[in-house]
């Protein structure tokens, strides 16, 4: 029996973006942080945010506890508004404040061109961060927007990158 072979047809969606994200354990108490970010935040993803076509999750390894997810948003602007908005913003800013013994990391691919990929304290990065060189994310490389698009974003950042830093770039 031969294969039945199959493709997507994306012409309805010019400007998808295919987002992997992970966060990996990197300290026992990362454990806590993992399983904390827990019914909130996945309750997001299932009540259908504006622009998330798909929603999947992964589990990138069991040793050390790496988790994360597959998403596909119809276009940048309507990702960022979600994690700009309640309860992703209020999670991004208590781990930007503390990671709490773990590190998070996005790529994210672009139907109109370009990759993003951002590795926040992964000691080791994972992905094309494992063989492409990383810079430091500031100033101009402080957001995805910036980062791939050339301009600010159309809604603020979770936090501003002066909050983060006291020199600025």
């Amino acid at each position: 029996m031969k294969v039945n072979r199959l493709t997507a047809d994306l012409s309805d969606y010019p400007d998808l973006v295919v987002v992997y994200l992970g966060m990996r354990v990197n300290k026992p108490r990362g454990i806590l942080r993992l399983l904390g970010i827990g019914p909130k935040l996945y309750k997001s993803h299932r009540d259908q945010p504006d622009g998330l076509l798909l929603h999947e999750d992964i589990i990138w390894s069991l040793f050390p506890p790496h988790w994360g997810a597959r998403q596909y948003w119809r276009d940048l602007d309507s990702l960022e508004l979600w994690t700009r908005s309640d309860p992703h913003k209020q999670w991004w800013q208590k781990f930007l404040k503390d990671s709490g013994g773990t590190g998070f990391w996005h790529e994210a691919y672009f139907m109109s061109g370009g990759i993003d990929t951002f590795y926040d304290d992964m000691s080791t990065p994972t992905g094309i961060g494992r063989f492409a060189p990383t810079n430091s994310a500031r100033g101009a490389a402080f957001s995805t927007h910036r980062r791939i698009k050339g301009v600010r974003p159309k809604v603020p950042s979770v936090v501003a990158e002066s909050d983060l830093y006291d020199e600025p770039v």
